[in-house]
């Protein structure tokens, strides 16, 4: 159903022998970085770390203009160790290239912060095991809606911008005592902003266990004092439907119903190369149906104005106790890169 172009076509199957760890932990080999990466390059070497994996595809909607021009780039971050990269079977044609975060470019973004390479935590063999992850497509689906999110946002009309995206972990780290969403993000548009979180659903979860996580947000809403939406994806309007049947008996038992907004939205209302598009009029509020389906920046105006805390969510990011954590990307790529024409 989610599918993402080969680039088999600029990569080709021919084999590189890449130095070792040894040779690009150097100082000689950190120091012959510093003369070639670019503050793209940092960037989505950052992004590839926080949110573990990212395709091609996804790649090119962060941070260029063409396909070519970013496998150009990305066979350089290969070869220099910044990035590795894997390519899963695929049922029928071919998987895209999936990018993680590799030895050098764990040691740049270790120096970047300040922090010794040694005690980030890093493993270059930790890493790789996402490619044999029973949840490998499913956390590609939860960042491929973020990097759409991205490429509306760097296009010369772009009306809305994406302002947080935080992983599963970072969301986890936070709030993982409570709930645990796929992810979190924030988006500012037409002077409105909402904030959400979001959970994909591929038709494998019980409903009921899908309906006990809305007690778990409520709890989490008590906690913090902050409403946040959550936005449920699925697959098909039917599977939504039972989703939403399910959801409404949950907010039957809150006491707090207004704590928890819903919207749901299904894959199959939009052509299969916009199944991920958060942009798109889909999101069916599960209290306020009569609205209709509504675009990402219209929901805002629906459940305004939600309770916020003296601090929201952002506050939270960098929260003490974890020294050694590497710092998060910001959301949008550096300020001037969808201004310039790049080639490498």
């Amino acid at each position: 159903m989610i599918t993402n172009p080969p680039q088999q076509t600029y990569l080709g199957r021919r084999t590189y022998a890449r130095p070792t760890a040894r040779i690009v932990s150097s100082g000689e080999h950190q120091l012959w970085l510093a003369r070639h990466l670019t503050p793209r390059d940092r960037w989505i070497t950052r992004m590839i770390h926080e949110h573990r994996v990212l395709t091609t595809h996804q790649i090119v909607e962060l941070g260029w203009v063409t396909r070519r021009s970013a496998n150009i780039r990305l066979l350089e971050l290969y070869r220099w160790r910044v990035l590795d990269r894997f390519q899963p079977l695929a049922i029928s044609g071919l998987s895209p290239m999936h990018y993680v975060l590799d030895v050098a470019g764990a040691a740049v973004l270790a120096h970047e912060d300040g922090l010794d390479p040694r005690k980030i935590g890093y493993q270059h063999d930790r890493a790789m095991g996402i490619a044999h992850s029973l949840h490998l497509a499913h956390r590609v689906a939860v960042n491929g809606m973020f990097t759409r999110l991205i490429h509306h946002a760097r296009q010369p009309d772009a009306t809305g911008r994406l302002t947080a995206w935080w992983s599963e972990e970072r969301c986890a780290g936070l709030y993982g005592d409570i709930v645990r969403p796929d992810g979190y993000g924030r988006w500012a548009q037409g002077g409105a902003e909402i904030e959400w979180f979001v959970e994909l659903d591929f038709g494998t979860e019980p409903l009921r266990r899908l309906a006990l996580k809305i007690d778990t947000y409520h709890q989490l809403a008590k906690e913090t004092r902050i409403t946040t939406p959550l936005l449920i994806w699925t697959t098909t309007t039917r599977r939504e439907a039972r989703i939403r049947e399910a959801l409404v008996d949950a907010l039957r038992h809150l006491d707090q119903p207004a704590r928890v907004p819903v919207a749901t939205t299904a894959a199959d209302l939009a052509e299969p190369d916009q199944h991920l598009d958060a942009t798109l009029v889909r999101w069916l509020p599960l209290t306020r149906a009569s609205a209709g389906r509504l675009g990402l920046g219209q929901l805002s105006l629906v459940w305004s104005p939600l309770d916020r805390a003296a601090t929201g969510h952002e506050d939270k990011i960098n929260l003490p106790g974890r020294p050694n954590r590497l710092h998060p990307p910001q959301p949008m790529p550096p300020i001037g890169l969808d201004h310039q024409q790049h080639a490498a």
